[in-house]
């Protein structure tokens, strides 16, 4: 059960997020907290899938690692990684088209190797094209309130030498309405059947920007974040508590006793 605490404090926390990787560190936490015993592993996957309960790689990799459970969930563990790693390549190889010399692409929140398995999934398509040669610009919202833009998507991609451009969540549609943006490209943590996408908190409004002055739209995922079965109307957005609103840095930027609304994703529709 220590594993499992681990890995649960790992994902809530957001020490690890993006779909994949959570996935991922899931069923590793849950493989090393088996017991043989049928209702304690169930209630340790439940466990787990709680702490993230808006992804849904969560809650599919913890049933096929209790269907593995009685002879290879370590293995099982090992294959659902292996299949991250290929779908970073594949969305990577089949993205790359979408990049044309001289594009200017913005993603929102974080999708990249610091948020999966290897390659990322809105990032994915970057990587293939910079290694074809394209040159191209990215834009990066610094996504608050806890700042994966600027704090992990600015930093990966200006590390490894990308022209990148961080802007203000709050800079979207002035980007957009001087030409400046091209195309859009965002991971998901769930997407349905009728492509309603699960996104990080502010994914909405990108996108109906993007409609609104004819910004072509993208959304980069692996098969883990399909959910064919799901309802949008049930499924639980989840809400963070006050402190990520109320203090920057360590530093309270609100006054006290303010109330809060904190969810850490929206729904976009398919419009």
């Amino acid at each position: 059960m220590v594993a499992c605490g681990l890995a649960f404090s790992a994902i809530r926390e957001l020490k690890v997020r993006g779909a994949p990787l959570i996935g991922v560190v899931g069923a590793y936490g849950l493989v090393q907290s088996i017991t043989g015993n049928g209702n304690d592993d169930l209630l340790t996957a439940e466990r787990l899938k709680g702490a993230r309960p808006t992804v849904v790689n969560l809650a599919w990799v913890m049933d096929r690692v209790l269907r593995a459970s009685l002879g290879g969930s370590r293995e099982e563990a090992k294959n659902i990684f292996n299949e991250e790693l290929n779908s970073a390549r594949l969305i990577g190889v089949n993205g790359e088209p979408l990049i044309s010399e001289g594009d200017s692409v913005l993603t929102h929140c974080n999708a990249g190797a610091l948020a999966t398995a290897d390659y990322g999934t809105a990032l994915a398509p970057l990587r293939m094209a910079k290694a074809k040669g394209k040159r191209f610009r990215v834009f990066a919202t610094e996504t608050r309130p806890v700042m994966q833009g600027s704090r992990l998507t600015a930093y990966e991609l200006l590390k490894d030498g990308f022209d990148v451009t961080l802007i203000a969540d709050t800079a979207v549609g002035c980007t957009m309405s001087r030409g400046m943006i091209k195309k859009v490209i965002v991971g998901a943590d769930r997407v349905f059947n009728d492509g309603a996408t699960i996104n990080k908190i502010g994914t909405f409004q990108v996108v109906s920007l993007a409609k609104r002055f004819g910004i072509p739209f993208y959304v980069a995922l692996p098969l883990s974040t399909l959910d064919l079965e799901g309802n949008k109307a049930t499924t639980k957005i989840e809400e963070r508590g006050s402190v990520e609103l109320e203090y920057i840095r360590g530093k309270r930027v609100a006054p006290r006793g303010i109330k809060t609304f904190n969810p850490a994703f929206d729904i976009t529709p398919r419009i």
